[in-house]
């Protein structure tokens, strides 16, 4: 029989607060076997005391407090891997990739967290690189294994579905064309040309977007919500948070769920976890 593999994903928008604000009781009864892990703003020390008993890797950014990504596992990763292409990128604490033997199968689950950006500036060229760079490993990696999942907070609304106040956002970091071009590319067909939403002209990828598949053609629902306003009371929020998975993986995934807080109060993070089953080995 298969095993059912349960994978979270979360920005927890600092792993001490997050611990202090509730985190550890959400995640013992959430029954998880991994969880990914971002802007997690603390050392390998500081990840070991967060998360007691469980198998921790992680990739710290150069710049202390800032970035982070994590993989805490209930068994140990056969193999680890840091940091993503370009030198600059691999000293940001912004990828990291565990590969698990489940029964004799192998699934890799990759920890993201692509850059903010800002239209227009510096921020902006990093984050164009990032995703220069993060497509350049999908088409690897897929090509070398079947079963990976790329989870995490990746800071593009794909769609309209995926943004509530899209109209306000085309212009911004986010929500450009130009980044939603890169998931046009990624989720579009296997070796086909995929003409995206800025008019340019690319190759599919594949992959598949585990929670849209699930949901369907419906708003949201949404894993990050501003800190102004009412956003999070009025549900007035961003998608940004995903399971990117190989079509072979996606196959064998269930129960996909956002583990929306039940009030602004009880948050531990200003993002949602986002979990899903896949049934592996057997």
């Amino acid at each position: 029989m298969p095993q059912r593999v349960r994978l979270a994903s979360v920005n927890v928008n600092g792993i001490r607060a997050a611990v202090r604000n509730g985190m550890s009781a959400w995640l013992d009864a959430a029954d998880v076997d991994i969880i990914t892990l971002q802007e997690v703003r603390a050392t390998a020390d500081d990840l070991a005391t967060a998360l007691p008993g469980w198998n921790v890797v992680n990739d710290e950014a150069l710049a202390k407090g800032r970035a982070g990504v994590a993989i805490a596992s209930r068994t140990e990763p056969v193999a680890v891997r840091r940091g993503l292409g370009d030198g600059t990128l691999d000293l940001s604490g912004r990828w990291i990739e565990a590969d698990f033997d489940v029964d004799g199968e192998l699934l890799t689950a990759i920890s993201a967290y692509v850059p903010t950006g800002e239209a227009g500036t510096p921020r902006q060229d990093l984050k164009w690189l990032f995703l220069d760079e993060m497509t350049v490993r999908m088409a690897q990696i897929e090509s070398e294994t079947p079963f990976v999942v790329v989870t995490g907070d990746l800071n593009v609304g794909h769609r309209e579905l995926d943004i509530r106040n899209w109209m306000g956002n085309i212009k911004k970091a986010g929500f450009l064309p130009r980044e939603r071009a890169y998931f046009d590319r990624i989720l579009g067909d296997a070796g086909a040309r995929v003409a995206a939403v800025d008019g340019s002209v690319g190759l599919g990828l594949g992959w598949v977007d585990v929670g849209r598949r699930a949901h369907g053609e419906v708003d949201g629902p949404y894993t990050w919500w501003s800190s102004r306003g009412k956003a999070f009371d009025n549900d007035t929020g961003w998608r940004i948070d995903y399971h990117l998975a190989t079509r072979a993986l996606a196959e064998r995934a269930t129960g996909y769920s956002v583990v929306r807080a039940a009030s602004w109060d009880t948050r531990w993070s200003d993002h949602a976890p986002v979990v899903v089953d896949y049934a592996l080995g057997g």
